[in-house]
């Protein structure tokens, strides 16, 4: 059965029109690597592929903007009209939902379920933190890829094929940023399991385990709402993902991913796999250094230049375009001066008539990734700012 109020908070938690959005324009500093201090959207100041200046840094220092809802998530927009949501996390309309979106993204529904279910869960413990299921979407995949970490799975009983310990990872120093103890699919710290652990709707004991993702993910939710933090307050986002892992690396990947995650439950319908495939391979590389003319360790070098990365992401999708920015400009179909850019779009800078300099992915919500310039790491950034040099965006895939 349902009712006003529990069809209202289902919906603006799950609904198709409901992810966690980055809004531009008010940032956090999240700091990947040492920079210089200039404006956001000069970007590079060269393509890299030819020979020029040492180009300016974009921005300072990359940021974390503020998750807000989407504007009209209050009314749920985006969804069906009066589209009927059960109150729980059980029910048809439930089970088709997780089984569309799921699907859309490459999220094992088992996974879904988890992160939908505790969604539901920490909106009624505690509504005022306005957690959404991209957040924790974005933590599991960084995390364990949502469980499949060494070609495993999520069973049906919620726990892994195989016990997962703490899988290393690296920033492009090679430094190990793991955190020590960390398991099972979200990759909890021991700190973070002791105080927050807790035992799911659905699980089959009385203990929390935290090799069982849906007690995983709702002791994460548990952790990023900790101390009346408000998750769509920028600064309460960044502080609640730091609290599960605070290392950049972890943050910027955590962040694209949730920005595709939203844009694309917003969107309400099955994203073009060829875009999926180039902005998944684009977060990924996120960490990797800028390299002048670098085309990925694939190639055998240490990181990329921005249209390096553009090359390589939407080659990855079976996709060809040009090796620079100008040319990649004047290659893939531009989309209109009014028309706001489309998830996997790219997103140009400089002049057209002269030389377009930098190039990034949008990853929806104002945002992209991008390899910025020299002394910086493939990032995230805000992808509009005041006084910048955008010249438009192109959408290689229609």
């Amino acid at each position: 059965m349902t009712n006003a109020h529990g069809h209202s908070r289902f919906a603006a938690l799950l609904a198709v029109a409901t992810a966690v959005v980055m809004a531009a324009g008010v940032v956090t500093v999240v700091q990947l690597s040492p920079v210089d201090q200039d404006g956001v959207s000069t970007a590079a100041a060269s393509d890299g592929m030819a020979a020029g200046a040492r180009a300016a840094a974009p921005g300072g220092d990359p940021s974390t903007p503020q998750p807000t809802p989407p504007r009209g998530a209050e009314a749920g927009a985006g969804a069906q009209p009066e589209q009927q949501v059960p109150d729980g996390n059980d029910g048809p309309q439930f089970e088709q939902w997780v089984d569309d979106v799921a699907g859309w993204l490459d999220i094992p529904r088992n996974a879904m379920h988890a992160y939908a279910s505790a969604t539901v869960r920490m909106g009624d413990e505690q509504p005022e933190c306005n957690l959404s299921w991209v957040t924790l979407a974005g933590i599991g995949r960084t995390a364990s890829d949502h469980g499949r970490t060494g070609g495993g799975h999520i069973t049906d009983d919620g726990t892994p094929t195989e016990p997962i310990d703490t899988i290393e990872l690296r920033n492009f120093d090679g430094d190990v940023i793991s955190q020590a103890g960390a398991a099972g699919p979200m990759q909890l710290s021991p700190a973070v399991w002791e105080q927050w652990a807790a035992v799911s709707d659905t699980a089959s004991g009385d203990a929390p385990n935290i090799q069982n993702l849906e007690d995983a993910a709702l002791t994460a939710g548990r952790a990023l709402c900790d101390s009346g933090r408000d998750l769509d307050q920028g600064e309460h986002w960044l502080a609640g993902v730091s609290a599960l892992h605070d290392e950049p690396l972890f943050l910027h990947r955590v962040l694209a991913t949730a920005n595709v995650y939203g844009t694309v439950g917003m969107e309400g319908e099955p994203p073009n796999e060829k875009v999926i495939q180039a902005v998944t391979f684009a977060i990924e590389q996120i960490g990797l250094p800028y390299v002048w003319g670098g085309n990925g360790q694939e190639q055998g070098h240490a990181g990329f230049d921005c249209s390096g990365l553009t090359t390589a992401a939407y080659g990855s999708a079976g996709v060809s375009l040009q090796r620079t920015a100008h040319w990649q400009y004047g290659q893939v179909p531009l989309i209109g001066p009014d028309e706001e850019p489309r998830l996997g779009d790219l997103i140009f800078y400089g002049n057209p008539d002269t030389k377009i300099h930098h190039v990034g992915i949008y990853i929806g919500n104002q945002q992209m990734i991008d390899a910025p310039t020299f002394g910086q790491a493939v990032q995230v950034h805000n992808y509009r700012s005041s006084g910048d040099s955008y010249a438009g965006a192109g959408r290689p895939v229609a």
